[in-house]
């Protein structure tokens, strides 16, 4: 099992395990707030399983119909999830905004609290293992499923503030149903943030600025003197960068020199980017406009 099926399969244990701790301490306790903190790990369950069913395809090697991979397949699983977020935190302001107007007494706050504690420390425990993983291959559903349990975590961390709060002072027992609002208005928006990225990569957004700089002071680095490029266009599929522009050279230039340039620029371009799947057209100075030389 490769790392991040494995990640997968302990996001998926972390979220079960959390599930049950935290749905014991909204029965234990009757708390909206700790309810809502209950259904977004639910959600988690849901968006950790359909995680490992896209690695597996996700981390298919190109065939005869996809010679480019099977990458972006991450961006649906990132995109799924997000919404599987936002629809949780609409049932989550639902059901506090109901509260709010029918309250109901809360008990045994201390012990449902304890167990809520337990499961936002598994939780961090877990996702801090995922986000070293994720950084290492470069994932983006080993990464949004780890930001998702690190919001779990926040999530936890306010729930069980403000009850403590409501420990203290039992007269501010509507800050339950008012938590369960922020946890709400929270959740969505990271929700949005995981829809809003897997637009990006499906519509093959440009790799982000300082990575185009880094792009650009490497093939400018490597380029002899005469030549230049034009034209450098870049996107991102799932880890891979795909980076493409025009090598312009003199027309009289061998073709073995030309050739040769070409494997210095993508081993420096490799070297400074990873997962870097370089494409690089050979043209002659006055076939396009000069872009970027050897000179500047």
């Amino acid at each position: 099992m490769t790392p991040t099926k494995r990640m997968a399969v302990l996001s998926i244990a972390t979220s079960v395990a959390t599930v049950a701790l935290k749905f014991g301490a909204a029965r234990m306790t009757d708390s909206i707030g700790l309810l809502s903190d209950a259904l977004e790990s639910l959600v988690n369950v849901a968006a950790s399983l359909f995680a490992l069913a896209v690695l597996a395809i996700a981390e298919r090697p190109p065939d005869d119909d996809h010679a480019y991979g099977h990458e972006k397949a991450e961006y649906f699983s990132s995109g799924v999830e997000g919404g599987l977020i936002l629809l949780a935190a609409l049932g989550i302001g639902y059901a506090a905004v109901t509260r709010l107007l029918h309250p109901v007494p809360l008990a045994s706050l201390g012990p449902g609290l304890l167990v809520a504690a337990v499961a936002a420390v598994v939780n961090f425990a877990a996702a801090r293992l995922m986000l070293r993983v994720a950084h290492a291959h470069d994932s983006i559903v080993v990464e949004a499923d780890a930001r998702h349990l690190l919001s779990d975590v926040v999530t936890t961390a306010g729930v069980i503030a403000g009850l403590l709060i409501v420990m203290a002072a039992p007269q501010l027992a509507i800050l339950d149903p008012l938590i369960a609002i922020a946890v709400a208005i929270q959740i969505a928006g990271t929700g949005v943030a995981l829809i809003r990225r897997s637009v990006d990569g499906l519509m093959d957004k440009s790799l982000p600025g300082e990575e185009i700089a880094a792009a650009r002071a490497s093939i400018v680095a490597t380029l002899p003197a005469g030549a230049a490029f034009a034209e450098l266009r870049t996107r991102k599929s799932g880890s891979r960068r795909f980076i493409e522009f025009k090598l312009l050279v003199a027309g009289s230039l061998p073709v073995a020199d030309a050739h040769a340039t070409c494997d210095r620029l993508e081993a420096a371009l490799a070297a400074r980017l990873a997962n870097a799947v370089v494409t690089i057209h050979v043209e002659p100075h006055d076939a396009a406009p000069q872009a970027g030389s050897a000179h500047g």
